[in-house]
Order: C-alpha cells, then sequence, then structure tokens
C-alpha cells in the first residue's frame, strides 16, 4: 500500500502552495483535485498580486501589509506571469474624497515595505491621455502600483515545482473516503481521468488506497462538502460561498495602465488590459449556494458590469461587446456577523483537528496575493505535527522561482528578444507570449525546431501541436479546456472553428 506523509485534497493555489513548499522540506506529498488544477477559484479572480487598497477600510491593516510584503517576493520568483502594473484611481465627486483616497494611497505605500513599485502619483487629466476615454466628469485622478499575475499558471507552476521535487500531483483524482488509523489515514481515491495525462504511464487507474500521515483539506469552496462527503463531518459550514464574476470586453485601454472605479454602490470596479486587445472587468460578490463547478455569471451581473464600466467610460457597452465572460466561488471566512458578501474578510485560517488521533488540517479562506504565506503557516502546524525532515528553512519559497522564472525581473523583454534570434521562425507576438507563459521553459518546449513545421499542427492564436504535446507531458493537462483556457488563454483569441479543432485533435491523441 502507497504510504505519504501528506495528502492534501485540492489543486488551487493553496493546495499547490503547499506541496511545493511541504515537496522542498523533504516530505512525500500526495496532491490530489477531482478535476484540474486551477479550475476553481484561483482560475476566476480578478488575476492582482495586491494588496486591496479597499480593506483598509475595514481596518484590516495586517492583511494589507502583509499582501502588500508579497508584492515583490511573487514578482521576483515569478517574473514571467507576474509584472507590475499601475493603476489609475479617478476621484469621482460623488464617491470618496480626494484626501481619503490620497490618505489611504499614503498608507498602501508605507506599510508594506514597497522597494522597487513606483509610488503613487496625482494625475492631472487635463494632461494625460488616459483622459479621453474617461467619463466627462473626472478631473483628477491617483495612479498607485501593484501586481499583475496569470493565476491560472500560478497555480500549475507551483504543483509543477513540487512535482519536481517529489511530490505525486494526481489531477481527476476524487477522495472518496477517508478513515482515521493509529498511525494516520487511510483513504480511498478514485481516477476520473478522461483525457492524455501528463506520463501515460504514471496513471494508476482504478481506486487506490494511500496511507497518509497527515490530511490537509485544500479544497477550497468545496471544503464542506469534501468535509461531509468523506470525512462524514456534519458540523456548520464555516465559510461564506461568494460568486465574483468578470467580462472580457471587446475593447483596448489606451495604454498599459488599469483603472480602479468607485461605483455608486460603494462598490469598487476594476478595467484592466488584458491578452493584448481585451479589457478584463469586475468583480461581484454574489452569496451563491450553487455547486461552485457549476459557477457561472448571471445575467444580472453581466448587466451590472457594463453598467458600471459604461458609467466610467465614455464608451456604452453592451453584451454584444463581451468576448468571454467567467465566474468562481471565492471561499470567506464566515465571521458569523451580519454584512455584504463585499465586507467579508479575504483572511485565512488553518484549523487543525485530531479525529480519533489522526491530524487533519482545514484551509479556509485566503486570496491570492498570500498563498505562499498560507503554506508557511501550513508547515509550521505540519513540522509541530510529523517533524522535521528537512533543514530547508521557512521561507524558501520566497527565494527560489518558479520554473521558468531564472531570470532577472523586468527582463521578460530581453528574454523574448532571445528567443525570437533563437527560433527566429516564430513571430514577435508569438515568443512574447511563450515567455510570459513559460519564461526560459519556452526553450525546452520548442526544442530542436528549425522551422514552423517542426511545430506539428498549428490550431490558431499560435498555439501548435508541439506545445499542447508539452503541457500534457509537463503541466498535467488533459483536455482542451485546460489548454484553451487555463494553461493559455488562445481560446480567448481562436475562432470557434479552430477552438473545435483544437478539442478534436486533442480527443484523437488521447491513448487507448
Amino acid at each position: 500500500m502507497e504510504k505519504v506523509d501528506l495528502l492534501i485534497i485540492g489543486g488551487g493555489v493553496n493546495g499547490c502552495g503547499i506541496a511545493r513548499d511541504a515537496a522542498g522540506r523533504g516530505y512525500t506529498v500526495l496532491l490530489a483535485e477531482q478535476a484540474d488544477l486551477a479550475s476553481g477559484t484561483s482560475s476566476g479572480a480578478t488575476k492582482l498580486i495586491h494588496g486591496g487598497l479597499r480593506y483598509l477600510e475595514h481596518y484590516a491593516f495586517r492583511l494589507v501589509r502583509d499582501s502588500l510584503r508579497e508584492r515583490e517576493t511573487l514578482w521576483k520568483i515569478a517574473p514571467h506571469i507576474i509584472w507590475p502594473m499601475r493603476f489609475v484611481l479617478p476621484v469621482d465627486p460623488a464617491g470618496r474624497p480626494a484626501w481619503l483616497l490620497r490618505l489611504g494611497l499614503a498608507i498602501y505605500d508605507h506599510i508594506g515595505g514597497r522597494q522597487l513599485l513606483q509610488p503613487t502619483r496625482s494625475l492631472a487629466l487635463s494632461r494625460d491621455r488616459i483622459a479621453r476615454v474617461l467619463d466627462e466628469r473626472f478631473t483628477r485622478a491617483f495612479e498607485y502600483s501593484d501586481c499583475w499575475v496569470d493565476d491560472a499558471r500560478l497555480v500549475v507552476l507551483n504543483a509543477r515545482d513540487a512535482a519536481d521535487r517529489g511530490a505525486e500531483i494526481a489531477v481527476r483524482t476524487r477522495v472518496t473516503a477517508v478513515r482515521p488509523q493509529e498511525d494516520g489515514w487511510l483513504a480511498d481515491l478514485e481516477d476520473q481521468a478522461v483525457g492524455k495525462p501528463y506520463s501515460v504511464e504514471a496513471r494508476k487507474v482504478g481506486t487506490r488506497h494511500v496511507r497518509a500521515r497527515m490530511i490537509v483539506n485544500a479544497a477550497g469552496p468545496w471544503a464542506d462538502i469534501v468535509a461531509r462527503s468523506a470525512f462524514g463531518n456534519n458540523a456548520t459550514s464555516r465559510i461564506r460561498l461568494v460568486r465574483g464574476s468578470h467580462i472580457v470586453l471587446r475593447y483596448r485601454l489606451p495604454d498599459e495602465r488599469a483603472f480602479i472605479f468607485q461605483n455608486a454602490d460603494g462598490r469598487v470596479m476594476f478595467a484592466i488590459p488584458y491578452e493584448g486587445t481585451f479589457t478584463l472587468v469586475g468583480t461581484t460578490d454574489a452569496e451563491t449556494e450553487a455547486d461552485p463547478s457549476q459557477a457561472t455569471p448571471s445575467g444580472e451581473e453581466i448587466d451590472y458590469l457594463l453598467a458600471g464600466i459604461s458609467e466610467n467610460l465614455r464608451t456604452t457597452f453592451t453584451r454584444a461587446d463581451v468576448a468571454w465572460q467567467f465566474a468562481a466561488v471565492r471561499p470567506l471566512l464566515d465571521s458569523g456577523e451580519a454584512g455584504d458578501a463585499q465586507d467579508a474578510t479575504r483572511d485565512y485560517t488553518l484549523s487543525l483537528e485530531h479525529p480519533r488521533g489522526a491530524p487533519l488540517m482545514t484551509v479556509l479562506g485566503g486570496k491570492l496575493t498570500t498563498y505562499r504565506r498560507l503554506a508557511e503557516a501550513a508547515l509550521e502546524k505540519i513540522e509541530a505535527e510529523l517533524g522535521p525532515v528537512d533543514t530547508r528553512s521557512a521561507g524558501w519559497t520566497g527565494k527560489v522561482q518558479l520554473p521558468g522564472g531564472d531570470f532577472p525581473r523586468g527582463g521578460a523583454d530581453a528574454l523574448a528578444q532571445r528567443l525570437r534570434a533563437d527560433f527566429p521562425f516564430l513571430a514577435a507576438a508569438t515568443c512574447e507570449r511563450l515567455v510570459r507563459s513559460y519564461g526560459t521553459r519556452a526553450w525546452d518546449m520548442l526544442g530542436a525546431a528549425t522551422s514552423c513545421e517542426d511545430l506539428g499542427t498549428h490550431f490558431g492564436a499560435g498555439l501548435t501541436a508541439r506545445e499542447i504535446e508539452f503541457l500534457q507531458r509537463t503541466e498535467f493537462a488533459q483536455t482542451a479546456e485546460d489548454i484553451l483556457w487555463r494553461r493559455t488563454k488562445c481560446g480567448l483569441h481562436m475562432t470557434a472553428q479552430e477552438r473545435d479543432r483544437c478539442q478534436v485533435g486533442i480527443e484523437d491523441d488521447r491513448p487507448g
């Protein structure tokens, strides 16, 4: 029977972050994800590494400080998928006053140990070209720094690094039952693979029985479902399920700066340059009791986002302008106090229990920006339970680059030029995309190719059979959805016919 130190349930950013840290410290780790990595909350975010400026209004100073401290650390370890972004905050005459915004931004600039990111500055919109797209009521604005992230790739790269350090990443594997034992847990895992795995030989078909010294329930919005179905725990839920929806518009902002707007209802709304020619708009906060795997934006949410962005820009947007829409359910901590979903804390908690003596940790809450700190806190509890295995100290994950990130911050453009020089048959835009996705691993993916033909079938948007095979072999991808919408965003740039052709190509290539 297989034996591991840690069985981690859930392949989102928290589960994969814990797997990476634990594997790096010498623990044997098995991560089981019922669907694809980042197929839930972790790919449905606003895609920001940020402190959360609006959290200051709720006096969440520690959360903001800890988040801000992580921005430059995460940028350092993943400069291919994370980079600085400037945000323009227009002063709305009907919203929060300018002095209050300036005070909040001053706090934001100074409590998080900012070193490389640019500080806040005031904008006179009469002299800034970005004003031409803003509603005429705006005459003044502030500009500050945060970071952008490809959220799904952040998850996958943590999983890849964990696997490189010895962890097993079992996608489409469901934990169906667990039973406490004297020396830990006995777990039943059921393989639910639907496509070609990253390694055909490595797939363990059917039901597996695994002994684990400790279990980490990092299933996010499914945490309560896992607790009930696998553990038989019928305790009252400790999380609030809140759906956040986004739309992607066929609209290009004037430059690489993003907007953060104050809506009339007190919420804030982001408009972010996305995938070159699009704009990402979000988010909403809607309480939900639906299955998180079925999360989709409601018509009301889409209309809310369209109305909000139309009110703040000089363009009126309709549903015909929406190129893509997505939603995800955030598992927010339930404090037991009534209040709007937008006011619920984005902090996290790690709950440790010992059913019949077997250690079980449940991860609740959290946000993309703090995933690495959450993992470090989890490892403190894991080491206390299981004893240390390796002498590697806490904090190592903030010093070692994620796969492909072994180049200087701000060096992605130079890396793309180098890639173009080595593979001159590739378009400049393709080289930029490959570097922004894979960093130095782009050379591994392209291999010894000397022509476009060497990359196999071209499915559209620069996606080739060579890249698909690379994603299946090294990044745990199995289906067209995994590849088109999470490992890459090529699906957004393809026609419906190209997406269908890609899906057929992947299905035809599945092992028999």
